[in-house]
């Protein structure tokens, strides 16, 4: 059996979730973690997943780290840097909804991209690499150039590149520099995991479908567009589908929902499911995420779904 192998590329944040009466649950947490955790719980072993970060040299980085071996997840490529830490949020809740407070300034993460060398190693060999806009957003604009070179590399070296556009206005110093940004990363992308809410008002998309064709027509060859709870709209240029939630969620905590949708999806994609049957196994990933508290919930569950 020959040993594959999935590198995710992101922030892990400490993570404090909870808040009643003043009481937060800590726990680890960032977008491509929450997927990298997902594609873990889905994968066969065949499979090997690492992270690719940079942590600090401090208690509650070495915690992650250990957290993350324990859980099957690679660090062997995570870089420390000394006198950084991780970064922090807070979530809690609010007329009905989830509000995040982030502390992610001298965050170890945004230097991920530093070390060109450390990079092309990292990336030697993968079978599929993952990366977001938040991944690009914390990065200083050299650094982004660094990454998205080693991701060139990477996929000229075989490996499938997925990107999840995950738009956060607040990490980018403009609207025009994010949609810049995001525009020519996708061009280096065999998938991309948009989400239409997000990026209806930075685009002018209408519609799920306008979302799939724009990026369809910068070469992107799927296109997983997502909508929060509504249906996920999946396009090639030879097929579309359009695939619904079941109804009757019940949400305690959508943090991480469509992380762990793209985790699915991927994980059956790369078991050779088809475009809906990948889908629905995304669907119902999210659906066991959204009826637990954190972004990353027990993976007996998730297998189970």
């Amino acid at each position: 059996m020959t040993q594959k192998r999935f590198v995710s590329i992101g922030e892990c944040m400490i993570e404090m979730s909870g808040g009643e009466e003043r009481n937060y649950r800590l726990g680890y947490a960032g977008d491509t973690l929450n997927t990298s955790w997902y594609m873990r719980a889905l994968l066969g072993d065949d499979w090997d997943v690492d992270y690719l970060t940079a942590l600090g040299d401090d208690k509650y980085s070495g915690d992650i780290r250990t957290f993350l071996q324990a859980n099957h997840i690679g660090t062997s490529h995570i870089q420390t840097i000394k006198g950084r830490r991780p970064g922090l949020y807070m979530i809690h809740q609010a007329d009905g909804d989830r509000h995040f407070t982030y502390w992610r300034d001298t965050s170890a993460a945004k230097l991920l991209a530093d070390d060109k060398d450390a990079l092309r190693t990292a990336l030697d060999g993968a079978d599929m690499v993952y990366f977001s806009g938040i991944t690009l957003a914390i990065l200083h604009p050299r650094a982004r150039g660094r990454l998205l070179g080693a991701i060139v590399r990477a996929r000229d070296n075989g490996a499938r590149i997925v990107f999840d556009t995950n738009l956060r206005p607040a990490l980018w110093t403009s609207p025009r520099v994010m949609a810049s940004v995001l525009t020519a990363a996708a061009t280096l992308c065999d998938v991309v995991l948009p989400t239409h809410t997000d990026e209806a008002p930075l685009f002018g998309d209408q519609s799920v479908e306008e979302t799939a064709e724009r990026y369809l027509e910068l070469g992107v060859e799927e296109v997983v567009v997502k909508d929060g709870g509504s249906r996920a709209y999946v396009a090639t240029r030879n097929e579309a589908v359009s695939v619904a939630p079941e109804p009757g969620a019940s949400v305690v905590d959508a943090t991480g929902a469509g992380d762990s949708f793209n985790g699915a999806y991927l994980s059956a994609r790369l078991a050779g499911k088809g475009l809906r049957e990948a889908a629905e196994a995304g669907h119902r990933t999210a659906r066991v995420v959204i009826g637990q508290r954190g972004a990353l919930v027990d993976p007996a569950l998730v297998r189970g779904s």
